[in-house]
């Protein structure tokens, strides 16, 4: 199936699980992690789209780290990344090691600013991935905006700088700054529209993002439709997204056997020479159980402190590092 690569440098009532004191036990007294806490997170109706990926960010430890400073800094207005910065804390804070937690704030919140995500219908784990991380940069760049409207920057120095100059990147793009997405660029308006990786079968994750550079222009009656412009317009594509099934009349899951490496070397595309290949390890895999993206269950595998952890909405539990045939977002951190 389709594999989006995600490449990074990488007040809520608690309830325990019934496996809490189980996983303790296979993590054991010795090894459990330091201040570190594994909380499932309860499931509010197919919303298990957004508790796999708020699992893989939270492991992410360098957007916890940001997340969490977040949560310090006094914010007059209720947003996505407050309703996100206070479920992290919760859960960094709790007094137990292992439990469940009802992320029950976030989902209002999520709910209340996108319509799309307004509903118990199950969504898809990339286009909700893509909406929070975007959000979250939004948000930080508007108040950046509104410092340097006010004069002053976050440390107390007064901005001379030109208000209506490009927006900084924020913590969210130097994050997540080289994520890897496919892209249409239509020939006429420039307009850009982020896509991601399409996968061969019998293949391999690497041999799939050897070809991420290829173009292929798309005109006559393959061209695409830009929202922007309303119509349709040539355009130069990388990839596909999904594969379109005539027969069932939509697209739907590609169940291709790819491999996926613990450690990936991430090939130089741009065409740059100056660009070296880096290498990452793997850190987290969202799964998706099921025949399409809007059907089915997600869960998230993550690796914490050494050791591998699947979490299943409340269910949290130890496994043993393996490749999975369903893996559907793949989060590597740099080595460097």
């Amino acid at each position: 199936m389709e594999i989006p690569v995600t490449v990074s440098k990488f007040a809520s009532i608690c309830t325990m699980g019934a496996n809490a004191s189980t996983l303790e036990k296979e993590i054991g007294p010795e090894q459990f992690p330091v201040n570190e806490h594994y909380f499932g997170l309860i499931n509010f109706g197919n919303t298990c789209y957004c508790n796999s990926v708020l699992q893989a960010l939270y492991f992410c430890c360098p957007f916890r780290e940001k997340v969490l400073v977040c949560e310090s800094q006094p914010r007059t207005k209720e947003s996505l990344l407050t309703c996100l910065a206070d479920l992290f804390h919760s859960i960094a804070t709790q007094k137990k090691k292992v439990g469940v937690i009802p992320p029950k704030k976030f989902i209002t919140r999520l709910r209340k600013e996108n319509e799309l995500f307004d509903n118990i219908l199950q969504q898809d784990v990339h286009e909700f991935l893509n909406y929070l991380l975007n959000t979250i940069a939004d948000i930080l760049q508007e108040e950046r905006k509104q410092e340097k409207q006010n004069g002053r920057l976050p440390n107390g120095n007064i901005d001379n700088e030109n208000n209506n100059s490009t927006p900084d990147p924020t913590w969210v793009h130097e994050i997540f700054q080289e994520t890897l997405t496919n892209e249409t660029r239509y020939l006429t308006c420039e307009t850009i529209s982020n896509l991601s990786v399409d996968l061969e079968q019998n293949t391999s994750i690497t041999h799939c993002l050897r070809g991420f550079g290829n173009t292929e222009t798309l005109c006559g009656e393959y061209k695409y439709y830009c929202e922007e412009c309303r119509s349709k317009q040539e355009a130069h594509k990388r990839m596909k997204r999904f594969k379109y099934m005539d027969q069932f009349h939509r697209y739907t899951k590609l169940s291709y056997r790819v491999v996926f490496p613990l450690e990936l070397c991430l090939f130089n595309t741009s065409g740059y020479a100056t660009n070296p290949d880096r290498m990452y390890d793997l850190v987290a895999v969202v799964v998706h159980c099921g025949s399409s993206p809007k059907r089915g269950h997600y869960i998230a595998i993550v690796e914490s402190h050494d050791f591998w952890l699947l979490f299943d909405d409340d269910i949290v539990e130890k496994i043993v590092a393996q490749n999975s045939e369903s893996g559907y977002i793949l989060s590597y951190q740099s080595q460097d």
